[in-house]
Parts: C-alpha cells; sequence; structure tokens
C-alpha cells in the first residue's frame, strides 16, 4: 500500500493471475446473489444541509477532469440518501480486467483494502459469540503448531491480537512502497508461499510490538484464518450470515487466492449503496433498526486512533482517522474510513452523521487518492452548509 494513497495494490493481482491462474474462469470468485433489497430512503440537498447546487459541482468536477476515474458515488446523512450517480469506464475484478462497465445501483464493484473494515466487523460478531481470541490473547498461542517460531525466537511471544488488528507487531513486512510486480513484495510472497500463515508468522522481528505501524495485509490473512477456524465457516459465508444479511445485503463476491482461501485484504465486492449500508449501521454504533449487528463496544474499539500512519492520518483496528473541517459544524471533526486500492473509499463522519461511498478505476497508480479525497474534502464537505 503506497501510505500517499491509503490502499495500494500495484499490479498484485496482474502478478497473481500470470503466475499462479488463481482466477481463471472466475473460479476463485466465491458469490452470492438475489433480489435487490429495499431501497434505502431519500431526502433532497437543502433538507440535508448541503447547498443547493451539491449535485452540479459534482458534475462540474466531473466535466473539468479534477475527479477523474469515478465509477460511482452515494452519499447519505442522518441515515437518508442525499445523492447517487454512476458512470462508466474500464474496471478490474480483483485484477480479471473487464473491459468498459456501466456502472449502476446493481452492479458490484471490488472494495479492495474497505475489506480490511470489513474483515474487522466480522472478527468483532465472531469474538462475541466466543469464536475467536480476544485483543489481549497471545498471536502465537493461537497457532500452536508454530510455537517452535517462538521457542527460536522469544520476543514473538509478546505479540497480540490487538497488534495484528493495529498492525503494529513489531515484525519485518515490506509491503508499502514495493510494487506489487516485485516478487519481495511481501504480500505477494505470501500468497506464493505453500502456507500462508506461517510465512507471516515467521517474518523476523525488528522491534517491540505496538511501537509502530506498519501497513500489512499479512496481518489480515491472520485474522481471516482465525475467524474461519473458530465459526467453522468460509470468511464470504459468515459475512453473509452475520453481516451482510442482517442489513439487507443479497449480492457479493469474494476474490480466493491460490490456496482457495478468501482474501481477507481485498477480496470483497459490493454494490456501493450496499457499503454504504455497512457505513450508516457503524454510525449507529453497530445498530441497524432494532438489530445489534455488531457490538457497540466493538465499533467504538475499531475506530478509536491509535497510532500514526501516514501524512497525519491515525489508524485503530484496521480503520483510519482524521481530520475535517466543514461549514456546518465549528472546528474539525473525525472522520473514519476504509481505504482500498483504485480509490475506493467509505469516509464516515459521526459528527455530522454523514457517510460517503466512492468507487474508481485507478488502479495501482500513484495518484490513485486524488479523486476520492477532493470529493470528500472539496464537494461533500465543503458544501454542508448546515448541522
Amino acid at each position: 500500500m503506497s501510505q500517499g494513497t491509503g490502499g495500494g495494490r500495484i499490479g498484485r493481482r496482474g502478478l497473481l493471475l500470470a503466475t499462479t491462474g488463481a482466477l481463471a474462469g472466475g473460479g476463485a470468485m466465491s458469490s452470492a446473489a438475489s433480489s435487490a433489497p429495499g431501497p434505502l430512503p431519500t431526502t433532497t440537498r437543502e433538507a440535508a444541509g448541503f447547498r443547493p447546487d451539491l449535485a452540479e459541482q459534482l458534475e462540474a468536477g466531473l466535466r473539468s477532469g479534477a475527479l477523474r476515474d469515478l465509477h460511482g458515488v452515494v452519499l447519505a446523512r442522518k441515515g437518508q440518501i442525499v445523492l447517487e450517480r454512476y458512470l462508466s469506464g474500464p474496471d478490474d475484478a480483483w485484477g480479471r480486467k473487464l473491459g468498459v462497465v456501466q456502472f449502476g445501483p446493481e452492479v458490484l464493484h471490488d472494495l479492495r483494502s474497505v475489506t480490511k473494515s470489513l474483515v474487522g466487523l466480522l472478527y468483532g460478531i465472531a469474538l462475541a459469540q466466543g469464536r475467536v481470541p480476544a485483543p489481549e490473547a497471545p498471536l502465537f498461542a493461537q497457532f500452536p503448531e508454530h510455537a517452535d517460531l517462538v521457542a527460536a525466537t522469544p520476543a514473538r511471544a509478546a505479540i497480540t491480537m490487538a497488534h495484528v488488528l493495529g498492525m503494529t507487531m513489531g515484525t519485518q513486512w515490506r509491503e508499502s512502497g514495493v510494487p506489487y510486480t516485485d516478487p519481495t513484495n511481501d504480500e505477494i510472497a505470501m500468497e506464493m508461499a505453500p502456507d500462508r500463515v506461517r510465512y507471516v508468522l515467521e517474518r523476523p522481528v525488528v522491534e517491540g510490538p505496538g511501537q509502530r505501524w506498519v501497513y500489512s495485509g499479512g496481518a489480515v490473512a491472520l485474522l481471516g484464518v482465525l475467524i474461519e477456524r473458530g465459526t467453522g465457516k468460509d470468511l464470504h459465508a459468515f459475512a453473509q450470515e452475520v453481516l451482510f444479511g442482517p442489513l439487507g445485503i443479497t449480492a457479493s463476491e469474494w476474490a480466493r487466492g491460490r490456496d482457495g482461501r478468501a482474501s481477507a485484504a481485498s477480496g470483497a465486492r459490493l454494490r456501493p449503496a450496499d457499503l454504504l449500508r455497512i457505513g450508516l449501521m457503524v454510525l449507529a454504533g453497530g445498530r441497524s433498526g432494532d438489530t445489534q449487528v455488531v457490538p457497540a463496544g466493538w465499533v467504538q474499539a475499531l475506530l478509536q486512533p491509535r497510532v500514526e500512519a501516514f501524512d497525519g492520518v491515525r489508524y485503530g483496528w484496521l480503520w483510519y482517522a482524521g481530520p475535517i473541517g466543514t461549514p456546518a459544524l465549528p472546528g474539525r471533526q473525525n472522520w473514519v474510513a476504509g481505504f482500498g486500492n483504485g480509490g475506493q473509499r467509505m469516509w464516515l463522519v459521526p459528527a455530522a452523521d454523514l457517510a460517503l461511498v466512492s468507487v474508481s478505476g485507478a488502479y495501482d497508480t500513484p495518484d490513485q487518492w486524488v479523486t476520492p479525497v477532493k470529493l470528500f474534502r472539496e464537494i461533500v464537505m465543503a458544501n454542508l452548509i448546515r448541522a
């Protein structure tokens, strides 16, 4: 992941496709689909506290080229849709070229590393069921088959599940800033390894855990394995049962690696409005209607900023966080978000009860962060004028 973009996957899928054929014929993509969920309620821009020309400003940004590669935008405030816009453009499904796609409300889109934020929610649900270890639990106690690694390097025993959730394990992991076309990129090497779990666990210890954030798809791969082991279910199937289903999300896909496992780091595909449903549930403290989908305390724990990530952005447990200004509210407000390669974003501003999902096709480009940031700051938050 490039630190400037918050979710890079540079060339990884192309490399995997070329070397393993893992997605050939779509055989490595699990999917589920049925009738569409009921529509979310809508409201006018003015009623939601925005300038009335919000949609026109979005169109101006698209015409000018300031908002490039955008595939779709869904904005909600106080639980109601304020703006929904879809475009067309070239797209990938986890590196498999789809050609030019006409996007719309029913079209799935790669979430890439926004998937990590969903896995954080799934871990909390599994934890409430007593299926996965608590944050304070030692990591290596969950993998006794790899106890020899602790015997060889006793410092590994200090790593807890909290360090995995926060990507502060203190072990070497070369992913951020390393092209995904480079086999020395640790996520590529993990995908190619005969045992992905051992590959992640045996990385050299370089500092004490909890000291520094190091972006790691390997950390999330461990979480995915623990969820599957604890629940006895495939990660996608578990998500359908405990997260997607309760929110009325009836169409989803989840890409798989060469070992057949659902990619916990970047494999989910959803409709943008369905990702927005997840964001609205998070804003509501894990609740949707009368259903507590994710424990409220766990949502709070995920979103709590714990460590500096990059450029003033902080990291909680699989969610990013930072400050934002808006004319509607005094001072700087906190946002939390999931970031994904290509410009995938789920922005949430709790103080404004606002959720914004944008999906884009700028995969593996150095400036992929520009469009989602401009959309969030200059189009949405700058035009929110009433609390």
